[in-house]
């Protein structure tokens, strides 16, 4: 099973590949999608959805996983804004008829670490476990990206862990 991981953001979309065979995970590849606030809205979401859309072409992942949106009171706007870069995504996964899970950020942490709420750098050190990296990747964007595919893979195999 190859899993798409992807950390939903307007100005930065970070993704993760992770190839599972038989419980081996190896990371496929990794990376953020950048857009400029300067730009338009419909251009920035134009860019989000070539760039996304050019990964899954190139990679043929088998689904999608996603950090739900976390909205809080206070901040509606940001909402709207994750509300819009979320729908592109899901917009890529349907156009290529690939099935997306969405989870929220306390049950991918509780996945890798045990506690859903973990910092990001004992997400990231548990990311860099599970996959054998040297060192730990320090752009957290990708590795939120990483973690929610990991948090899939954890799912399926285990049967919700």
């Amino acid at each position: 099973m190859r899993v798409l991981g992807i950390d939903p953001g307007l100005g930065t979309t970070g993704y993760g590949i992770i190839d599972d065979s038989a419980g081996k995970l190896k990371l496929v590849e990794a990376g953020e999608i950048k857009s400029k606030s300067s730009m338009a809205l419909e251009c920035r979401l134009f860019d989000l959805y070539t760039s996304l859309s050019d990964v899954a072409q190139e990679f043929h992942p088998d689904v999608f996983a996603i950090e739900e949106l976390y909205a809080h009171y206070k901040h509606p706007r940001t909402a709207v804004i994750m509300g819009h870069a979320r729908g592109v995504l899901f917009l890529v996964a349907g156009i290529a008829h690939i099935p997306v899970y969405s989870y929220s950020a306390t049950r991918i942490k509780k996945s890798l670490t045990g506690r859903g709420h973990a910092g990001k750098e004992q997400v990231a050190r548990m990311v860099c476990s599970s996959l054998g990296c040297s060192e730990i990747v320090d752009r957290p964007d990708v590795t939120d990206a990483l973690a929610a595919a990991l948090c899939h893979i954890n799912v399926i195999d285990h049967g919700g862990a």
